[in-house]
């Protein structure tokens, strides 16, 4: 475990400690997420942050936005496979911190933290699903059941899709609240689309389809440089993110011949300026839960397609963005020129604003203890 420890504040009126949970702290769409919920904490709540893999060295260097949250971070350093100790050594810590919640985000955190949280007498355990797909594994489903019936959290889900996926695939018949994701709507703005592609060294005079999100097959970027084949040519995309099939998407661009019309701008620090650059978003995944680049780019006043996976259509201003079904270029190709054709920038932004702000989802979050306390 990293010997960094994160600096708790004690007060006469003892702050509440509330300890998030994830699997590594690497650059993703959870992670995000629970760096969103520390920053927009309760002022009352001490937030800290424990990462089951990594540590605090690498994490930052592979992710420089940690540095601004080095304090509240605590990395466990779990090497590949199962390893019980890390149940008495959280239980430790919850203790020594006395947290009032534990919040676990996906299986491993679940088992591990919420094992933990409930043998240090943790007061709250609040656990969120972000997808539900992996449950079509039977041996996740059992996993997972099993895990829950122990640990007796209360069960979050990002989106009604993945709360009626957990219904059906657990069994589960106890209630489930549905806690949609938020952005910072003050950070995600509109902005000057030519002078965010001058920062990105894109090209000006083009039509511009951006995706962001890990490089992984699962998110389908390999589809969407298969439809831009069938673009016309002033049409280019750009990719902002990393990930393992990096080397595979540059070869498939080569192999189209889309190599000076598809720009992989990797990781980005600064996401606004790559949505404001953009014509249109695309989100082409085969799997989601409740993904937030499409709130993002809304939010940023760009006009989205996405899959319809996950509660992914959740996510869709009705005014412009638009839905299809996965893993069919066709489908794609027709949706994206029609949208090329006939860009809609009617009130994405402010759907988001008024569905999916960060704010909301703080104040849900944080509801779940205030309505246990008033039953205390």
């Amino acid at each position: 475990m990293t010997t960094q420890q994160p600096i708790v504040t004690r007060t006469a009126t003892q702050p509440r400690v509330v300890m998030q949970v994830v699997q590594h702290l690497r650059p993703g769409g959870i992670e995000s997420l629970v760096l969103d919920l520390a920053s927009f904490a309760d002022a009352a709540d001490t937030v800290i942050i424990i990462s089951l893999e990594g540590t605090l060295t690498k994490a930052i260097t592979a992710w420089p936005r940690l540095h601004s949250f080095r304090e509240q971070l605590i990395f466990m350093d779990k090497q590949p496979g199962q390893q019980p100790a890390l149940v008495l050594q959280l239980r430790n810590l919850f203790r020594q911190y006395n947290a009032c919640a534990v919040h676990s985000h996906h299986i491993g955190p679940l088992i591990y933290a919420g094992l933990a949280a409930r043998l240090a007498g943790v007061r709250y355990r609040i656990h969120t699903e972000h997808d539900a797909w992996h449950l079509q594994q039977r041996q996740r489903r059992y996993l997972q059941r099993a895990a829950i019936g122990l640990i007796n959290p209360q069960l979050v889900a990002d989106a009604d899709a993945v709360a009626n996926a957990m219904r059906t695939q657990l069994h589960y018949r106890k209630a489930i609240t549905v806690i949609h994701n938020g952005i910072d709507t003050e950070h995600f703005i509109p902005g000057e689309q030519s002078t965010a592609r001058r920062q990105l060294n894109l090209p000006a005079n083009v039509v511009l389809i951006g995706c962001s999100g890990r490089l992984e097959h699962v998110k389908g970027q390999h589809l969407l440089i298969q439809a831009l084949h069938q673009l016309p040519a002033h049409v280019h995309l750009a990719l902002a993110g990393s990930g393992s099939r990096i080397a595979a998407l540059r070869q498939l661009a080569d192999q189209l011949k889309l190599s000076q019309r598809v720009h992989f701008l990797g990781h980005l620090d600064n996401m606004p300026v790559f949505y404001q650059a953009l014509t249109v978003f695309c989100l082409p995944s085969l799997n989601e839960g409740l993904p937030l680049a499409p709130l993002e780019a809304q939010a940023c006043n760009v006009p989205v397609l996405v899959s319809n996976v996950g509660g992914a259509a959740e996510t869709l201003c009705p005014h412009s963005g638009r839905l299809m079904p996965a893993n069919n270029i066709n489908s794609m190709i027709s949706h994206l020129t029609e949208m090329l054709a006939h860009p809609s920038y009617r009130q994405p932004r402010n759907f988001v604003i008024q569905h999916a702000s960060i704010r909301k989802m703080t104040l849900a979050y944080a509801k779940l203890r205030n309505a246990g306390d008033s039953h205390a």
